[in-house]
């Protein structure tokens, strides 16, 4: 997956379209991240012993594709691109070509 946890991205489609915010947690598998700030929704909790209850907001992840990560060099909304250096693989700005 092309954006990590701790990148800033920009959402490109929904509700919340143009927001900037930080990944908080991705999700491999199900290809969704978890984005701070974006696609809140409330939710019906019910008491425990923990927990008063009531109605409480609750971040939701949002599919990959709808975001596009933010360089840090041009601080523009890019694709990723990827190079090989020694042997090891980094993530590119297909702007500005510097290691993300």
């Amino acid at each position: 997956m092309k954006i990590h946890k701790g990148d800033k991205v920009k959402i490109i489609s929904g509700k919340q379209k143009g927001a900037e915010s930080v990944v908080q947690k991705v999700f491999k598998d199900k290809n969704k991240i978890l984005v701070e700030n974006v696609n809140i929704v409330t939710k019906h909790a019910k008491p425990t012993a923990n927990n008063a209850g009531g109605i409480v907001k609750v971040n939701r992840p949002i599919n990959v594709s709808n975001a596009m990560i933010i360089c840090p060099k041009c601080s523009k909304s890019v694709r990723v691109g990827y190079r090989l250096v020694d042997g090891k693989k980094f993530r590119i700005c297909r702007k500005c070509n510097e290691v993300i």
